[in-house]
Formats: structure tokens, sequence, C-alpha cells
């Protein structure tokens, strides 16, 4: 849960404190202010995640490896939505700033939970050209046929899953460490 991040009130500098308080659906338990009444919503954070299909290179889909990860886990580009950016905008963003790749033709897979962080993932299969040259937070990448894919069971995972399905092509599963 996110609510660890805020121990005062951004408003008024009081101490937050767990609070119920009648809302829409009925009584409610969230982090306020008892002094002003402020409230932290703890909505969850909307994520891009892009499925890129390598137009210049037989429809082989890259996967790249977060600099910060142990063990040598490949996944989507993802990336968070700027303000006054539209998901598709975003998307061909986060894909250049991380690749270097030119996106066309973004089309959504689909939304996902992933609660685990927080976050609705709204994923996008895009196709993409040029050079790849990776941003200082990914550390290698491969190229994967469609049907070489492993998918995992988590939120990335799942949008790869229907990607595929939707292709013709029975997603394989791998099983992820805890």
């Amino acid at each position: 849960m996110d609510h660890h991040r805020y121990n005062y009130c951004p408003n008024c500098a009081t101490p937050l404190r767990m609070l119920s308080q009648a809302e829409d659906g009925g009584p409610k338990s969230r982090l306020r202010c008892p002094a002003c009444a402020w409230t932290h919503w703890n909505n969850p954070t909307p994520v891009l995640a892009a499925i890129i299909e390598m137009a210049d290179r037989e429809g082989q889909v890259l996967l790249a490896r977060n600099a910060a990860w142990t063990g040598r886990m490949f996944a989507l580009i993802t990336g968070f939505m700027e303000a006054g950016e539209t998901p598709e905008d975003g998307i061909a963003r986060e894909v250049f700033e991380e690749t270097g790749l030119r996106v066309e033709a973004p089309r959504l897979v689909g939304v996902y939970d992933f609660q685990r962080m927080n976050q609705l993932i709204i994923a996008y299969h895009v196709l993409a050209r040029g050079e790849i040259a990776l941003s200082p937070e990914l550390a290698e990448y491969k190229l994967f046929r469609p049907e070489d894919l492993k998918c995992w069971r988590a939120g990335t995972g799942y949008a790869l899953a229907d990607w595929l399905t939707a292709r013709g092509v029975t997603p394989q599963w791998i099983e992820l460490p805890n």
C-alpha cells in the first residue's frame, strides 16, 4: 500500500491518521488530516507498457532488462504517463526515450491490474523502426519471435499473453521467483 509515503498533511503539516469517513460507497478508512480534512486517496498510478514489434526485423518483439533488476528477466518497455499527454503519445515517447525507436500504429491491447505496485497498466502493441539505442535505465535487450516468447503471471505478462492469443499464438508461461 502506498499510504506509508505520507506521514504529514501536505496542506497543513499535521500528522495524518487513518480515519473512517462516510463516502459515496459508505464509510471508508483512509489517511486523513484531523485538522484540515485533507485526504490521501491513494489512487492507482497509470503506467504505459509497450509490446514492441520490430517492423524491419521480421516482426520480432523487443524485450529489455532493467539495469536495476537482479537476474536475467526481460520484460516490456514501461513508463509513467506525463501530465498533458494522451496514452498513445506517452507510449511513443517512452519507447523512444528507452530504446531510440520510432513507433507507429499504437493499438491498445488492454488495461491490467497491478495491485502490488498500486498501478494500472495500459498496454499497447506498437510497430517500431530504427536503430536500437538503450537508455541507461536498460542493461540489455533481446529480440524474440512471437512464438518463442514466454509470458509471466503479472500485469504486463498477461498483456503479452492476450496479444499473442489474438495473433493465434498459444502463450507459454514461466513462473517468476517470489
